[in-house]
């Protein structure tokens, strides 16, 4: 469910909305998840339950809209001065952080809710950051990376673990995905995608179409 009220910037619906989610960020340190409510979130806040109820619709999308909040960058990728080791350092670090305790509970809010409002928000950071990357590649003058397909054959298959918990994400599996991408040639990466309309190409996890 997509947020019922868009917040405006500022005035009383920004502090609103930062009560609500210092409320939730130090109830979910004390209680089980599972036993948070909305008015309690309210109560904790010092609003009332039918505030939350028409900002966010209910508990999953107030917890799915603080998980994207909390998943925003606050920095630019690190520039290692080359393109290779750039992109190495960001999926080290984004494979790191999602697939902690807390990155994994954050990356379960994002998606727990139907509609596609709060993963596609994650997407957009995600490829913002990719998107750095490459123009920093291409102001070295270096060959850049096509990033659809780090969405597609690294980012996808870290975030699918993540959700599905079938496997233990490791640094080499995360190098090996790398090296599949940069190992592809560049003619015959993305066969089909290329000639498909934009409604009919598939979606991968975090990336918006």
């Amino acid at each position: 469910m997509a947020v019922k009220e868009r917040v405006r910037v500022g005035g009383r619906s920004a502090r609103i909305q930062s009560a609500v989610h210092d409320a939730v960020r130090r109830l979910s340190a004390e209680t089980d998840r599972d036993e948070l409510t909305v008015p309690q979130i309210a109560a904790e806040a010092g609003v009332t339950p039918s505030t939350i109820y028409r900002r966010w619709g209910d508990l999953a999308a107030l917890l799915a809209d603080v998980a994207v909040e909390r998943l925003r960058p606050i920095a630019d990728p690190e520039d290692t001065g080359a393109v290779t080791s750039d992109l190495r350092a960001f999926i080290e670090q984004f494979m790191e952080e999602m697939s902690s305790p807390v990155g994994r509970a954050l990356v379960r809010d994002v998606f727990s809710p139907p509609g596609e409002t709060y993963p596609v928000q994650c997407g957009g950071f995600t490829r913002e950051h990719l998107t750095t990357i490459v123009s920093r590649a291409k102001a070295r003058g270096e060959a850049a990376f096509d990033i659809d397909e780090v969405i597609d054959h690294v980012v996808a298959p870290i975030i699918y673990h993540i959700l599905y918990g079938d496997r233990e994400l490791t640094l080499d599996y995360c190098h090996a995905l790398l090296d599949r991408v940069q190992s592809m040639p560049a003619e015959t990466a993305r066969p089909a995608s290329r000639s498909l309309s934009p409604g009919a190409r598939s979606r991968d996890p975090l990336a918006p179409q």
